[in-house]
């Protein structure tokens, strides 16, 4: 008796279909192993071909040659820098590769230096020496010429510096005797005007009496002073009028022959009738020794004529 709970896989359609499935992938599986075994076969197969057919000499071969052109045409470049052509290994070159030992030797011959100051660049003019650098050494030139250019300059204006600061202290130190020199000016033509020229001075009869009192001799001497001061005083004022109508410069090179002649004192004089900016700009033009004697000459208590000042 047939048991009727057992049944074949062609009763049961799912089942059939999922074995046939399995069955076909795993016979692709087969197929793509058998197909990679092949392909590793024929790869032997080549290689054994190749190592009878002596394939490997010929690719040898092909690099040796590579090679030997490499090196002929290194050759022929290192024959060109060492004959310098378009002067590319002394000029281009030689800076880069002057200190490397052994590459060296493919430079030309004289452009190996150990010391800059071989070849020395001039650079006076800095714009065109700048634009005619061609290596490190003359860059370093270059740099310290300007360096020492600065130093010079520097100095310089130091020692101007020096000067001004002297021409100031000496300004300073004049100032208050100027100050002086214009007070007393200002208290003495004051005085003249109000006391012996003013509405109150004495008369000529006043004069007279002062004058018998003293001894006769001593009189006339006296009144011979105070006439001749009174003419040398005009021409003092004229000397004063055309002085400071010069230019500075051409009235300071009279008074200067004036002080070699010993004529100092009338210099002094001359230089009192003028304005203060007429005297100060005089002074400056004049050498420096004499017009520090005149100066100390000019001083208020030095003074002993009348002051009448001209303007120029």
């Amino acid at each position: 008796m047939a048991d009727n709970s057992m049944m074949t896989p062609m009763d049961d359609p799912k089942a059939a279909k999922k074995k046939l499935a399995d069955e076909k992938k795993e016979y692709r599986k087969k197929l793509r192993e058998q197909r990679k075994e092949q392909k590793e076969k024929e790869a032997e197969f080549a290689e054994r071909t190749a190592e009878i057919n002596g394939d490997d000499a010929g690719g040898l071969a092909t690099l040796i040659i590579t090679f030997l052109i490499i090196l002929i045409w290194l050759a022929i470049m290192a024959l060109l820098v060492k004959l310098d052509v378009g002067h590319f290994g002394s000029e281009i070159l030689a800076p880069l590769l002057r200190d490397i030992p052994y590459v060296n030797i493919i430079l030309p011959d004289g452009s190996i230096s150990t010391d800059s100051s071989e070849t020395p660049v001039d650079f006076s003019n800095a714009e065109s020496s700048a634009s005619g650098i061609n290596s490190m050494e003359e860059a370093n030139a270059y740099i310290k010429r300007l360096e020492q250019a600065l130093q010079s300059e520097m100095e310089l204006n130091s020692s101007y510096a020096s000067s001004i600061e002297k021409l100031e202290t000496e300004v300073a130190r004049l100032e208050p005797f100027e100050k002086q020199q214009k007070e007393f000016y200002e208290e003495k033509a004051n005085f003249y005007n109000s006391i012996v020229y003013g509405d109150y001075a004495p008369d000529a009869s006043a004069y007279a009496s002062y004058y018998e009192m003293i001894d006769p001799d001593n009189a006339a001497e006296i009144y011979r002073k105070v006439v001749q001061g009174e003419y040398d005083d005009a021409a003092i004022k004229a000397f004063a009028t055309t002085y400071s109508g010069m230019k500075a410069k051409k009235a300071a090179a009279i008074f200067d022959e004036m002080v070699a002649e010993n004529q100092i004192e009338l210099v002094s004089r001359i230089l009192a009738q003028m304005s203060v900016e007429n005297r100060g700009d005089i002074l400056a033009a004049m050498k420096e020794e004499n017009a520090a004697k005149l100066t100390q000459l000019l001083e208020p208590t030095s003074l002993e004529q009348k002051s009448t000042k001209v303007t120029g």
